[in-house]
């Protein structure tokens, strides 16, 4: 890791109350920095096999800093490849907003924090191919 970026990545330990206010806790969950987190998603799709990389169309990931819906760590918004026809043109992005709050709020290391951003990722980009909840539940995801 880069001096920069670790120097960005804070160690305090902090929990989102109902609210979605920090509060300091007694070390069970981290809270990423920002730019950290963000950092940890470009690395998620970055790992992506190149392949499917080149499949995916019109489609914008970003990370809400803010708390989200409650019980959600990301989220699709938009057409599916498998649900666009020859119809589907001039229309926005679809969208996948990656959570930061909800996901620090599950995880107690770092570690977790990548490898649970690194989940989220591919299940929104999951949900943008077409692959619902009871699929991705009967692959494992």
């Amino acid at each position: 890791m880069h001096a920069s970026s670790a120097m960005r990545c804070q160690a305090l330990c902090v929990r989102a109350d109902w609210r979605g206010n920090a509060a300091l806790d007694n070390g069970l969950v981290i809270d990423v920095e920002p730019g950290r987190f963000e950092d940890m998603v470009v690395t998620a799709l970055d790992g992506l096999p190149e392949e499917l990389g080149q499949l995916m169309r019109n489609v914008a990931v970003t990370v809400e800093h803010q708390p989200g819906p409650p019980g959600l760590l990301g989220l699709y918004e938009g057409i599916p490849l498998t649900s666009r026809t020859s119809q589907y043109a001039g229309v926005l992005p679809d969208r996948i907003t990656i959570y930061r709050q909800a996901i620090c709020a599950i995880c107690r290391t770092e570690q977790e924090v990548a490898d649970q951003v690194r989940r989220t990722v591919i299940h929104e980009i999951a949900h943008h191919f077409g692959i619902d909840d009871n699929r991705l539940s009967e692959l494992g995801w």
